[in-house]
């Protein structure tokens, strides 16, 4: 059986040199706090794209544009005449769950001396609108009334358009289309896309735009299936229509978004693999000092594997305390951030899973760490240890 060197011994070790210690924790802390932040990144972008779609609203848009709900346009009558010819739409109270809406990419200002606005997502809707998307939630003021130029913004508008969110409440203004508009509410739709979109009458979206179309309708089912949809679609050839489902079109997004978190995953890899090397560096240079002692525990008995399990030990706690500085601060100060991407937003999201994935990142770095500079202080013979300075 293999004499084992105590924990203790290991735990112990971390005292003998303060600003070793803290260079170590605070470089592994780095690390994860890398690996973390990337991770929730691509975990918010993710989430926002899957959680937006419902699993039964259904998608009618223009025929060719199934990737994009911008350059779709379809004639105004779509949504009476889907109401009035597929059966087993939801509805309550004799209200369909068929919502027009006219999705639309437009540059906002703050005010009317701005050099250049941000483009953001304008989306003309009525009241239907709510019983399609049940994500959203008014938090503050009302729904913009038609013909006043009022419109109301997502949770996450504020940090698109680079403001402080005390400078979107209700009653400022936005000018949009070169007039200013007046914010009669602001909403909410957690983790989704509609969070970082402008909402606004839709009537007064087409006067804006000058168009008398629709960019999509968005149904709800009931009794009906996906099917059933596609199949009118596929017969009224005189709209020029195509029908797929919400959850169809998000995934879509999501995968034309993936080379991005691809990107960001491979520039954290990069980057933490730089902070290993300097991990290595410091490990050299911390079991250099100590070549003497570990020649001494050999000569007490210790055979190497023991030595190098208790150096991996040693390396391992002062990372698992990186590790947990670094999610604690991942917690407080990243979970919920906005990042703006295209002329969207979303936040990032530290669940479980990023959690459990920085925390093994922190973990392996330990032990990576240590075994490199542990082997090569090791193989030097017993006597030309003792004999280190």
């Amino acid at each position: 059986m293999i004499r084992q060197l105590p924990f203790d011994y290991a735990a112990r070790n971390l005292g003998r040199s303060p600003l070793r210690l803290v260079l170590s924790i605070g470089g592994s802390a780095l690390v994860v706090l890398l690996v973390l932040a990337s991770a929730a990144f691509v975990n918010g972008m993710k989430r926002s794209l899957q959680v937006t779609g419902s699993e039964r609203n259904v998608i009618i848009l223009g025929s060719g544009s199934e990737e994009s709900i911008e350059r779709s346009e379809i004639a105004m009558r779509t949504a009476s005449i889907v109401a009035a010819s597929v059966e087993g739409i939801r509805s309550r109270l004799n209200v369909s769950y068929v919502s027009p809406e006219i999705h639309m990419a437009l540059s906002v200002m703050t005010d009317a001396q701005a050099e250049k606005g941000a483009l953001t997502v304008i989306r003309g809707v009525d009241s239907r609108a709510f019983l399609v998307h049940q994500q959203v939630r008014i938090i503050e003021g009302r729904f913009p009334e038609a013909g006043r130029d009022e419109v109301m913004v997502g949770r996450l508008v504020a940090s698109k358009l680079g403001l402080d969110e005390r400078q979107l409440d209700v009653g400022s203004e936005l000018w949009i289309d070169g007039r200013p508009w007046t914010l009669s509410g602001l909403f909410e739709a957690p983790q989704t896309v509609m969070d970082a979109e402008i909402w606004c009458p839709l009537t007064d979206l087409q006067i804006v735009a000058q168009r008398d179309s629709l960019s999509c309708v968005v149904v709800t089912l009931g009794n009906a299936e996906l099917a059933d949809i596609q199949a009118f679609a596929a017969q009224r050839l005189d709209l020029e229509i195509t029908a797929m489902s919400e959850v169809e079109y998000y995934q879509s997004l999501a995968n034309f978004f993936g080379p991005i978190r691809m990107l960001v995953l491979v520039t954290a890899s990069l980057i933490a693999m730089g902070g290993v090397m300097g991990g290595l560096n410091t490990m050299y240079a911390a079991f250099a000092s100590r070549v003497r002692e570990l020649g001494s525990l050999q000569v007490l008995g210790y055979r190497r594997l023991s030595i190098v399990i208790s150096l991996i030990q040693e390396s391992t706690l002062t990372s698992a305390i990186g590790s947990i500085i670094a999610i604690a601060l991942g917690l407080l100060v990243l979970d919920g951030v906005a990042i703006k991407f295209s002329m969207g937003a979303f936040g990032l999201i530290v669940d479980h899973q990023v959690v459990l994935v920085s925390l093994l990142a922190g973990l392996t770095l330990g032990v990576v760490g240590a075994l490199p500079p542990a082997i090569r202080c090791l193989r030097m013979p017993i006597t030309e240890a003792l004999k280190s300075g």
